[in-house]
């Protein structure tokens, strides 16, 4: 069974920082590349960061500079490291795993059910 765990979020004053986590548990996967997300209520989910399968990393213009998204493919882990963050950070964010199969290199996509960050002004 697969499952994807994120954590990390929480309570944090302007300028201050976070880190979340993405682990995905599954038999035969490995995590090829990452998206990550963020979605304020009544608006559509938007993208943040993203880490490409060779590697290149790509952040909407409102995070770049402040935000790093990394991942541990040993660990089929991602990470997304947010700096100085601002009372605009503030969301439920999301991470989203695109999986290759180890045994028939088929590709899958999961997503995680979301982490609240707030950013006390």
């Amino acid at each position: 069974q697969v499952q994807v765990m994120e954590s990390g979020g929480g309570l944090v004053q302007a300028g201050g920082s976070l880190r979340l986590s993405c682990v995905l548990s599954g038999k035969g996967l490995r995590v090829d590349a990452v998206d990550w997300y963020r979605q304020i209520p009544g608006k559509q989910r938007e993208p943040v960061a993203a880490i490409a399968s060779d590697g290149v990393l790509n952040y909407a213009d409102s995070v770049q500079g402040r935000f790093d998204i990394s991942r541990d493919t040993a660990r089929n882990t991602a990470y997304l490291q947010m700096n100085s963050l601002q009372s605009e950070d503030t969301a439920v964010y999301y991470c989203k795993l695109k999986t290759v199969s180890v045994g028939d290199r088929r590709r899958y996509d999961y997503w995680g059910r979301g982490t609240q960050v707030t950013v006390s002004s």
